[in-house]
């Protein structure tokens, strides 16, 4: 649902932010499920700049504009997550992704996604040892 939820907002625009709550109420008889899913597609699209940025940075060979809406989201999503989400583990993070690319996008949409968030995956750790290292 998130994915779908950040994929509107990429091709809509921010005029259907408001009525995605709906959408989760809607599509999710478990309530705390949808309102995960919203806060998820709130934290994304509130660090949408910062995910974006990390994507740009991994997709080396690959202009940042010239991806589907569908891998967006998902790379999205999944930065989202491994940046703020320190309770999902990355591993999960990353086959959520893939099994989302094997179901919503193309054929080679599963291993690029994986490439991307690897890269992302390497970064993100080389960050957080960097700033646990003290100075001496």
């Amino acid at each position: 649902m998130t994915m779908q939820a950040l994929y509107q907002l990429d091709v809509q625009g921010n005029d259907v932010f408001d009525s995605l709550k709906v959408f989760f109420k809607e599509s999710e008889q478990d309530i705390a499920i949808g309102q995960l899913a919203w806060d998820w597609t709130k934290g994304t699209w509130e660090n949408l700049a910062l995910c974006d940025e990390i994507i740009t940075a991994a997709t080396i060979k690959w202009q940042f504009t010239r991806l589907s809406p569908v891998d967006k989201s998902i790379l999205r999503l999944s930065v989202y997550h491994l940046k703020f989400c320190p309770d999902i583990p990355p591993k999960v993070v990353i086959n959520e992704a893939i099994e989302i690319a094997k179901k919503f996008s193309t054929d080679k949409s599963p291993a690029f996604v994986n490439g991307v968030l690897d890269a992302i995956l390497k970064k993100i750790s080389a960050q957080k040892i960097n700033m646990e290292v003290p100075e001496q």
